[in-house]
């Protein structure tokens, strides 16, 4: 069984790629399950508050600017199912607001800027998993 379960909702099916390799590139076991929108992303919160799905992630990547619905509104979704409220969520973009910023501190998410290069990826996968194994650092 994997050790990391991570959860990710990106609409841009090349960073989910360069995210997988550079998980793979840490050379431990895990399991990355995509999705592309805010549908498919609330689809997957309903699941897990009706206990349709067994295991549950670690984290969450929760892309903020999503075709459909917005990453704020996944991450409401998210924390009003008890299933899912104390899931680590880090919510990435290419820039957010003050207010945005504020709203997620508030929602107790952490922000990330988005990969622009390999190196940060690498350093972004190195977090998700200090994150699964309970090891991280708050940003």
């Amino acid at each position: 069984m994997p050790s990391a379960r991570i959860f990710v909702v990106e609409d841009n099916p090349s960073d989910v790629f360069v995210l997988r390799h550079s998980l793979q590139e840490l050379g431990e076991e895990f399991e990355l399950d995509e999705v592309h929108n805010g549908e498919e992303a609330l689809r997957f919160v309903h699941a897990q508050r009706e206990n349709r799905r067994d295991a549950q992630p670690c984290v969450i990547l929760l892309d903020l600017h999503l075709p459909q619905l917005d990453g704020l509104e996944i991450l409401r979704a998210i924390q009003a199912a008890p299933a899912l409220d104390h899931i680590h969520v880090i919510a990435t973009s290419n820039g957010i607001s003050p207010q945005q910023e504020a709203e997620l501190r508030r929602m107790s998410a952490e922000y990330r800027p988005k990969p622009r290069n390999l190196a940060e990826y690498a350093e972004l996968a190195r977090h998700l998993m200090a994150v699964c194994k309970g090891s991280h650092v708050e940003a």
